[in-house]
């Protein structure tokens, strides 16, 4: 596999554009979220980030600065890239850009299924499982 470069790009540039393809593939194609649920008006406001590998977007996330922490979501990695440590790259860029910004406080909430990832990365689980997206979630974060 060939190197991964992470970088934050403005919204509704071409690479965003690519992200937010990605992000339909995996949500909505894949995971069968409600297109209605997958955007929203956070997207125009949101720090977008992307994992460019090959020549293309293969991983995505967004960063909202919230009154109370940094919150991490819509994390997205294209199937052919997965296990390849691009999320963990993204998760590292992101935290390591942002970290300043909510004195290092960070939120996400998490596909179950995907706990350990974010738990490599300090965050800690709390709350009751809920479903978003028609998948459970927890609710996660690392202060």
């Amino acid at each position: 596999m060939a190197d991964t470069v992470v970088l934050t790009v403005p919204v509704f540039s071409t690479l965003c554009n690519e992200a937010f393809k990605l992000r339909r593939a995996v949500f909505i194609v894949e995971q069968k979220v409600p297109g209605d649920e997958e955007f929203d008006a956070f997207d125009l406001i949101a720090h977008h980030v992307v994992a460019i590998a090959d020549g293309e977007v293969c991983g995505t996330l967004r960063i909202i600065h919230a009154e109370e922490h940094v919150k991490i979501g819509r994390v997205a990695v294209g199937n052919a890239w997965r296990g390849h440590g691009v999320a963990s790259a993204m998760m590292t860029y992101a935290m390591n850009e942002h970290r300043s910004v909510r004195e290092n406080r960070f939120y996400l909430t998490a596909q179950s299924d995907k706990i350990a990832l974010y738990e490599r990365f300090g965050f800690v689980a709390f709350g009751d499982e809920f479903p978003d997206g028609g998948m459970p979630h927890l609710a996660m974060k690392n202060y």
